[in-house]
């Protein structure tokens, strides 16, 4: 299953929209408050599901939308070379995909392409396959788990949020050296929430999703769907201007993850 969908096609400005996709995945939009000022959607996404693993992009431009709408667009002529990279053994995958992205975004090709376009766009990119879960991120959109072994110890966030860091015109990948942060995470046995958005959800007046744990406290009680839903209506209530885009899914892993050694013992 493969969905991509850009602001500038359909801006959900006043207008909250729910897309219940494969593997539980819920995309949710809110492009903002026209009365707060807010007149367009600059956010992207592009999500590829197969049975092994899910892929998805999520991308927050400015200036235009035409930055998100290039990133998409190249992605979606090389996915048969990502498909083979992404059914390779499992300790190959993600060196491979890691090594794909950053020569794709730095080709000749791409930044010539960059120079045509307007404005600039952040770009998160998230792999899920097995029980690890891998992400290349360029710019401020956000990465966040939710797992009780996690959440025990105050861990959330995974991605380094980072400003300064675009894929476009002023493109990181034009300087000699670009800028990005980029992981990987062996996910816990049990169910893992995995949670990405754009800024217009953390940065919104009056609430406390700066916070992670904030964000994650319904989904204990209600839905993936409605949780998402919630944390749209909560922002277009307290009348936030910016554009949200939300990507969340849960993941269920029955392998045994790392552990202490003296945990192992017996000792705690």
């Amino acid at each position: 299953m493969e969905y991509k969908w850009v602001g500038s096609d359909k801006n959900y400005v006043d207008e909250i929209n729910i897309l219940h996709l494969r593997n539980n995945l819920v995309l949710g939009r809110f492009g903002g408050n026209s009365s707060a000022g807010q007149y367009k959607n600059e956010d992207g996404c592009f999500i590829w599901i197969e049975r092994e693993w899910e892929l998805v992009i999520l991308l927050d431009a400015h200036d235009s939308a035409q930055s998100a709408e290039l990133v998409i667009k190249s992605i979606a002529t090389k996915k048969e070379e990502i498909k083979t990279i992404l059914q390779l053994p499992l300790k190959r995958v993600f060196q491979e995909i890691t090594s794909f992205f950053l020569n794709h975004f730095a080709s000749k090709e791409f930044l010539e392409q960059c120079k045509m376009i307007q404005g600039e766009t952040a770009c998160l990119i998230v792999v899920r396959k097995a029980h690890y879960l891998w992400w290349l991120s360029i710019g401020d959109c956000i990465l966040a788990l939710h797992h009780p072994e996690l959440s025990r110890l105050g861990e959330y966030q995974q991605n380094h949020r980072s400003f300064y860091e675009w894929i476009g015109v002023n493109s990181t990948f034009h300087q000699e050296v670009p800028s990005y942060n980029q992981g990987v995470k062996e996910l816990r046995k049990g169910k893992t929430h995995i949670f990405l958005t754009t800024d217009g959800l953390i940065e919104c007046p009056n609430t406390d999703y700066h916070r992670m744990e904030a964000i994650f406290q319904g989904f204990d009680t209600f839905s993936n769907q409605e949780s998402v839903y919630y944390l749209l209506k909560e922002i277009k209530k307290k009348n936030v201007r910016d554009s949200t885009t939300i990507i969340s899914w849960i993941v269920h892993n029955n392998k045994e993850a790392t552990m202490p050694s003296d945990f192992l013992k017996g000792v705690r």
